[in-house]
C-alpha cells in the first residue's frame, strides 16, 4: 500500500517553512510531495536545500487548485492520495485512522479528518470542519459550521460517520477512484471542486466519510481571504457549476429557486455595505449563464454513467432558513429526521 501526501503550492514558501516539519515530521508511512503551480518565489530552491526527501512535481501553469493537483497527480503513483493544503498542521497519527477507515471498507472512497482552526485550536476550522453536507438546494454547510458560525470542538463530533463531502482542504481518496471520475473540474479553478467530486463518486453509490480520530488544524484563506470578493464569485459560481452538473431533477426550476436565493444574499451583502461583494454575486450568475452549453455536455456524461445515487448527506430542509428565519447556528440544533 503507497501513501502519497500531495502538498500543492503557489509562491507559498512561508506556509512550508511554518507547516512542512510538521508533515515531514508525522508522515513517516508516505511519500511527500509538493506540486508546484509555477511559483515565482524561491519555494521550489527552498525545497531543494531544506528537504531534499520531498519530492517536487513543477506544474507549467497556475492553473487553480483543480488542474494544479489534476496535472500533479498525473505524474504520482500511488495506492491513496492525500490532498493537503499548504497551510496545515499535522498531528501525530493524523494518516493511519484515515487510511484504516479506508481500508476496512471499499465502498467508501474518499475521507477528511477533524479540521480545527489553527489560530483558535478549540474550534473548528472553517473549510470543512468535522464533515461537509449539502440541503436541498445544494447550500453546502458542515457539522461545526454553518455559514460564517463556527463551533467550539468539545467532543461533540468525534464520531465517524458517513457525510456528504468531504474537505479539499485535506482529502484522503483513492487514486483509482479519483482518475476514474475525471478528477477535479478544471472549470471551478478553486473552490466547491472537492464538493463536485465527491457528488460524482455518490452518483456511483460510494460513500466518503468523516473520521473523527484523526486531527489538523488549518490556517484557513492563505490563499484567498475569506473576506475577499474573489471568494465570494468563485463560491457562488461554482455552486451553480455543480448544481448544473450533478442535480437530476428539473433543473431549470432548481436554478430559478437559487436566483432568488442567491438574490436575498446579495440583499444581505448591500444592507451591509459590502458592496463588491454584491456585485460578486451578480457576475457569479452571469459567468454561469455564460458556461452552461458547456455545463450541460457534463451533465448529460455524468447522468449517463450514474448507477445507483447515494444520497446519504443531503439535508431535507434549507439551511438559509433555518439559519437567518429559525436562529439555528450548530449542527446539534438540525433533527436527525430531516437527513438522508
Amino acid at each position: 500500500m503507497k501513501i502519497a501526501v500531495v502538498i500543492l503550492n503557489y509562491n507559498g514558501k512561508s506556509f512550508l517553512e511554518k507547516f512542512l516539519p510538521s508533515v515531514v515530521a508525522y508522515s513517516r508511512q508516505a511519500e511527500i510531495y509538493v506540486a508546484d503551480n509555477a511559483s515565482t518565489d524561491d519555494s521550489v530552491n527552498f525545497l531543494k536545500e531544506k528537504y531534499p526527501r520531498v519530492h517536487i512535481v513543477i506544474n507549467k501553469e497556475n492553473g487553480g487548485f483543480a488542474k494544479g493537483y489534476n496535472d500533479a497527480l498525473k505524474q504520482i503513483s500511488a495506492d491513496y492520495y492525500v490532498l493537503l493544503n499548504s497551510d496545515i498542521e499535522v498531528t501525530e497519527n493524523w494518516i493511519e485512522p484515515c487510511i484504516t477507515l479506508l481500508e476496512n471498507d471499499k465502498t467508501i472512497v474518499a475521507c477528511q479528518p477533524k479540521i480545527l482552526a489553527y489560530n483558535n485550536k478549540s474550534k473548528f476550522e472553517h473549510a470543512g470542519a468535522a464533515g461537509g453536507f449539502l440541503d436541498k438546494d445544494f447550500y453546502p454547510f458542515c457539522r461545526g459550521r454553518i455559514f460564517e458560525f463556527t463551533e467550539e470542538d468539545k467532543g461533540q463530533y468525534n464520531q465517524s460517520r458517513e457525510v456528504f463531502w468531504a474537505t479539499g482542504a485535506c482529502l484522503f481518496i483513492r487514486s483509482e477512484a479519483y482518475h476514474k471520475a475525471g478528477g477535479l473540474d478544471e472549470d471551478f479553478f478553486a473552490h466547491m471542486e472537492e464538493i463536485d467530486l465527491c457528488w460524482r463518486l455518490k452518483s456511483q453509490g460510494l460513500k466518503i466519510y468523516y473520521c473523527g480520530e484523526s486531527t489538523v488544524f488549518h490556517v484557513g484563506g492563505g490563499t484567498l481571504n475569506y473576506m475577499n470578493p474573489r471568494k465570494t464569485f468563485l463560491n457562488f459560481r461554482n455552486s451553480l457549476f455543480m448544481i448544473a452538473k450533478n442535480y437530476d431533477g428539473v433543473l431549470f426550476l432548481k436554478i430559478l429557486k437559487r436566483l432568488i436565493l442567491d438574490g436575498f444574499a446579495a440583499s444581505l451583502f448591500l444592507v451591509k455595505f459590502q458592496i463588491r461583494h454584491f456585485f460578486a454575486v451578480f457576475k457569479a450568475h452571469w459567468a454561469f449563464y455564460f458556461k452552461l452549453p458547456s455545463l450541460m455536455k457534463k451533465r448529460k456524461a455524468i447522468k449517463q454513467s450514474s448507477t445507483n445515487f447515494n444520497p446519504v448527506g443531503l439535508y431535507r430542509k434549507n439551511i438559509v432558513f433555518k439559519k437567518f428565519l429559525s436562529g439555528i447556528t450548530t449542527f446539534s440544533e438540525l433533527k436527525k429526521e430531516d437527513f438522508y
